[in-house]
C-alpha cells in the first residue's frame, strides 16, 4: 500500500508539473495575434507582463489558464488519492509554471497559479487571497506588493483554519513566489516599482 500511494504521488507530481508548464502567456497572445511577452517589458510570460501589451482581454485569459492549471492539477490529485496527491500535484503545478521544462525553465512568477493551487485546497484559503490582494491593491497600487501580502495571508488563514499540510504547502509556495519577485522587492524597497496603471 505505502508503495502503491508513493506512485501515487509521484504520479500527482508529475502530472501538476506538465499542467504546470502550459505557457498561457505564449498560447494566448499567439492565438490573439498580441506580441509575445518574452520579448516585452520584463519578459515573463505570466498576465501582468502579457497587460503591458496593452491587452486586458489577452491578459485576463492569461490569468485564468495560469489559475485553472493549478486547480486542475490539484483536482487530479485529489481523484488519484486525496490530500497528500493533491498537494504534490499542486506543488508540481507551481514548479512547472515557474519552471517550464520546455522553455528553458524561465516561466511565469506564480501569482495566478497560486490563486488556483489555493481555489482547489481551500476555497476559504483563495477567499483570504483575494481579500488581502485586493485590500492591500486599493491602498498602495502596488500589483507586486499586493501579490506578496496576499500570498502570506493564505497560508496564515489555512493554519489558523486547520489546514496543517495545506498551509506548509502554501508557505512553501509563498516563499518560491517571493524569490521570484526579488526584483519588484527591490524597486519596492528603493520606490521605483510602477504602481497599478501607470504606464510604463
Amino acid at each position: 500500500m505505502p508503495a502503491a500511494y508513493g506512485f501515487h504521488v509521484i504520479l500527482a507530481f508529475v502530472a501538476g508539473y506538465l499542467l504546470g508548464s502550459i505557457a498561457f502567456g505564449i498560447i494566448v497572445t499567439r492565438l490573439g495575434g498580441g506580441p509575445d511577452p518574452r520579448t516585452i517589458g520584463s519578459g515573463n510570460i505570466g498576465a501582468t507582463n502579457v497587460l503591458r501589451s496593452g491587452n486586458k482581454k489577452l491578459a485576463a485569459l492569461t490569468l485564468l489558464g495560469d489559475a485553472l492549471k493549478g486547480t486542475v492539477a490539484v483536482l487530479i490529485g485529489w481523484w488519484l488519492g486525496g490530500e497528500g496527491t493533491a498537494l504534490a500535484a499542486g506543488f508540481g503545478a507551481f514548479i512547472g509554471h515557474l519552471f517550464p521544462l520546455w522553455l528553458g525553465f524561465r516561466g511565469g512568477k506564480g501569482v495566478a497559479t497560486f490563486l488556483g493551487v489555493a481555489l482547489a485546497l481551500q476555497p476559504l484559503g483563495a477567499l483570504v487571497f483575494a481579500a488581502s490582494w485586493l485590500i492591500t491593491a486599493k491602498v498602495s497600487k502596488y500589483s507586486s506588493l499586493s501579490a506578496l501580502v496576499a500570498t502570506v495571508a493564505t497560508p496564515l488563514a489555512l493554519w489558523a483554519l486547520g489546514h496543517g499540510r495545506m498551509a506548509a504547502l502554501m508557505a512553501v509556495l509563498a516563499a518560491l513566489l517571493w524569490f521570484m519577485h526579488r526584483e519588484n522587492i527591490q524597486r519596492l524597497l528603493a520606490g521605483t516599482e510602477g504602481k497599478i496603471g501607470q504606464k510604463s
